[in-house]
């Protein structure tokens, strides 16, 4: 993938989605070793810069805002890109720990039925009858499909998720209708189950 040219100074973006995380260096040449917070790295993928921020821990070397994405490939289970800001081995492995972000609105466009996770978590979810569940606080991936955790309304928050939290398989069979405009999913799903 070209990467576009961008004003180095440019803004972070309101609607910035933290996606992955810098692992290593890879190769000699600047290359670098992302891990992808999903199973699908395409939004990481297809964006033409990534938006940095440090890791939580203190960094050896500044990091830089923004990277200007030259190539992107899958590498397994990781993503390993080139940059225009990073020219070797030792530049790449200064970024370990990085938090990657790229804007939700560069995002690629999702078919019917298919939602990015984060438009899904902090959605208020209710039943047929109107009855209100509570709010998507994560999702988990079995693999076979994904499973809404759902904090049921007004939880302590200091209750154990076993507790605080219900599971609604995100599948067809019990899930009726996604809003992510209106932030609402509506399922067949009775309050005492």
């Amino acid at each position: 993938m070209d990467a576009l040219p961008v004003d180095a100074g440019e803004a972070w973006p309101a609607d910035a989605v933290e996606v992955a995380r810098i692992v290593d260096a890879w190769g000699v040449k600047g290359w670098i070793k992302l891990q992808p917070f999903g199973t699908d790295a395409q939004a990481l993928l297809s964006a033409p810069r990534w938006h940095l921020r440090p890791a939580p821990r203190p960094m050896p070397t500044e990091v830089p805002a923004l990277l200007h994405v030259v190539q992107a490939r899958r590498h397994g289970d990781t993503v390993v890109a080139t940059v225009r800001e990073l020219a070797d081995r030792d530049a790449a492995r200064a970024l370990r720990g990085a938090r990657v972000y790229v804007a939700r609105s560069s995002f690629p466009r999702t078919a019917a039925d298919e939602y990015y996770w984060v438009d899904l978590i902090g959605a208020e979810v209710v039943n047929r009858r109107g009855e209100l569940l509570g709010q998507v606080s994560a999702l988990i991936d079995t693999g076979a499909h994904s499973v809404l955790c759902v904090r049921r309304p007004g939880a302590a928050a200091e209750l154990p998720d076993a507790q605080a939290e219900r599971l609604i398989p995100f599948v067809a069979a019990y899930v009726d209708d996604v809003d992510t405009a209106a932030r609402r999913i509506r399922v067949d799903w009775s309050t005492d189950y």
